[in-house]
């Protein structure tokens, strides 16, 4: 609903612009007038949005801070089956900042393959591989260490949740 009103907007600002141009003692086409004040719409809301405002320098939400930080990628084995981000997100909170948890399924059964990857605050890797690798976790003995890069997959059967 907000695109729209933006889209409106926008239309409208670039009609009084085209508007304004025919308004010129040159002749001009309608159609020359009307991309011309779009032109010109988009070169004022381009200036208007570059323009730092008050309420944009001194507020800042938490999201803002989380993505301004260093993070690191581990990858987690041998999960449980039957656990899910939220579980994940809250064990290794405990021990830092977590920023996202991807837990990975097979695509053909949709079931959890035991492993994902857990984005934290740089600080905090090395605390979260100590306290973490090597413990128990519902029955299950957890490996937590410095995820590879990441590489494209070549087996289909393996999907991202």
């Amino acid at each position: 609903m907000k695109s729209t009103n933006s889209n409106i907007i926008i239309i409208a600002i670039a009609a009084l612009g085209a508007g304004a141009i025919s308004l010129l003692p040159i002749a001009v086409s309608p159609a020359f007038a009307f991309a011309f004040g779009a032109v010109i719409t988009g070169f004022t809301l381009l200036t208007i949005n570059k323009s730092p405002t008050k309420s944009s320098t001194t507020i800042s939400s938490d999201e803002d801070q989380n993505t301004d930080q260093a993070s690191t990628t581990l990858y987690v084995g041998n999960l449980p089956y039957r656990a899910n981000e939220s579980d994940v997100k809250d064990l290794f909170a405990e021990f830092g900042d977590v920023f996202a948890v991807r837990l990975m399924k097979d695509k053909r059964t949709g079931k959890r393959r035991g492993f994902g990857f857990v984005v934290v605050a740089s600080k905090d890797a090395d605390n979260v591989i100590e306290n973490l690798n090597n413990n128990e976790f519902d029955q299950r003995t957890l490996k937590v260490r410095i995820a590879n890069d990441p590489k494209t997959s070549g087996n289909p059967n393996i999907e991202e949740n």
